[in-house]
């Protein structure tokens, strides 16, 4: 090799060194990402891994405590390894459990799914909601709510009447925070100005012929959520 040659050859392994790459192949299922600082390698079951620990959501503040830095997360959401689910907020695209109801969770822990999110998952609506109906309290942050990767639509409660009638139910795989059959059903009479009427009507007749009502918790929560009469006069009638 001529000294031209050599210096040609050490130019250019000089400038493959510079410049970050993405290693899309595959070996032993394992794929590699080159981040901006050159050296840094990270393998991507490794950040499979983080974010499982996570519960497939992570926090900016998660990442960079796990030393993802904001050029490394750019990088992963510019070749699609993770995606953004609001602001601070990320889930890794490929996981298993990326599930809207495991987003939720992690979002807004303290929600609880009511209304026509939970007459579907009760089997008293054919009708797949469009948004998820989220009961939260009246003094939550409202931005916390503004997101663009699934849509929401919040009730705000009182703190008493929100922990009222609360169960926990099972969606993806997922525990999840849900209003009990009898509560849901309440706050169908509550809101019954506001819902699709084939919804409700659908509803109350669906709760009516369910054999594991609880009649009792249905008077004693409309007693709280001052629906008693509403109660009395559209159910009462069939039970």
């Amino acid at each position: 090799m001529t000294a031209m040659s050599f210096k040609l050859l050490c130019l250019l392994l000089t400038f493959i060194n510079k410049v970050p790459i993405i290693s899309k192949k595959t070996a032993g299922n394992t794929k590699k990402v080159r981040f901006s600082r050159g050296e840094k390698v990270i393998a991507l079951e490794k950040i499979k891994k983080i974010f499982n620990e996570h519960g497939d959501v992570m926090r900016t503040a998660d990442l960079v405590a796990a030393k993802i830095y904001y050029a490394d997360i750019q990088k992963l959401l510019k070749d699609d390894f993770i995606e953004k689910i609001k602001r601070g907020y990320y889930h890794l695209i490929d996981s298993e459990n990326v599930s809207e109801a495991n987003i939720i969770n992690h979002l807004f822990p303290e929600a609880i799914l009511c209304l026509d999110t939970a007459l579907f998952y009760y089997g008293y609506s054919n009708r797949t909601p469009s948004v998820w109906h989220l009961a939260v309290d009246k003094n939550i942050q409202k931005s916390r709510l503004k997101i663009d990767y699934l849509f929401i639509k919040a009730y705000f409660l009182e703190p008493h009447i929100l922990a009222v009638g609360v169960t926990e139910g099972e969606i993806d795989n997922n525990k999840v925070r849900i209003y009990d059959k009898d509560r849901t059903i309440c706050d169908c009479l509550k809101y019954m100005g506001k819902m699709d009427k084939e919804v409700f009507n659908t509803a109350i007749q669906s709760y009516i012929r369910d054999e594991r009502k609880n009649i009792p918790n249905l008077l004693n929560y409309a007693k709280q959520l001052r629906v008693h009469k509403k109660v009395k006069d559209l159910i009462g009638v069939w039970l």
